[in-house]
């Protein structure tokens, strides 16, 4: 049972990158936001909730549960084991681990340029004492939100598996998609622009701090 239950928190976590998170504001090949034009249409938010469930959907069968997370194990075991004998010897372990190494300093570097370029707001190429101090409140903001991730990401998973059996399907997922876009593009307009995304955060923020207001008082009965 904690297999599935940790599967299906990934899968929340893939539905709340989806956009589902659209709250991205700037393009990249992480982000909603294909054209680069500031704003997030539907179609973008979709393709990019495609990409994300077939990157999850390990197994191909449409839909992300326990056997996602077999086939992915059986992926990576399959890619360290580079003479195809079935067994991992010393080597291709050592071989594997520092493949994850590199990779997780690539991506490591690639978080480092993205949060220097957002932090500097006027394009100087450096950072000023006030854009060192925003981005430093920024990333502190980042960290209580990410937090309540677990939580959040146990909603997301009940809120998409309308069923309730444990398993997300195709449907379900893309039914998430439009519900949490609807949610955040409060005017109706088919996009999702970086007000609504500011909005969206604050709203986010309020819910938290609400919460943890509702569990001091919990303690305190």
């Amino acid at each position: 049972m904690r297999k599935l239950t940790l599967t299906l928190s990934a899968a929340a976590l893939a539905l709340g990158g989806a956009g589902i998170a659209v709250a991205a504001h700037h393009a990249g090949n992480h982000s909603p936001d294909a054209d680069g034009n500031g704003v997030v249409s539907l179609d973008e938010a979709k393709t990019h909730a495609n990409d994300r469930f077939a990157r999850m959907d390990a197994n191909g069968d449409g839909q992300l549960d326990r056997t996602d997370r077999e086939a992915k194990r059986a992926e990576k075991f399959a890619e360290a084991d580079t003479d195809g004998n079935g067994e991992l010897s010393a080597a291709e372990m050592t071989a594997a681990r520092e493949a994850r190494h590199a990779e997780r300093a690539e991506r490591r570097a690639q978080r480092q340029a993205a949060m220097f370029e957002r932090a500097d707001t006027d394009g100087s190429g450096g950072l000023s004492e006030a854009e060192m101090t925003a981005a430093r409140e920024a990333r502190g903001e980042a960290r209580r939100g990410r937090r309540g991730g677990g939580d959040r990401a146990m909603r997301m998973l009940r809120q998409a598996d309308t069923n309730g059996d444990q398993v997300v399907s195709r449907a379900e997922f893309d039914a998430a998609v439009e519900a949490r876009f609807a949610r955040v593009d409060t005017d109706g307009s088919g996009t999702i622009t970086a007000e609504e995304r500011e909005a969206a955060k604050e709203a986010r923020k309020q819910r938290r701090e609400e919460r943890r207001g509702q569990r001091r008082d919990n303690r305190g009965v």
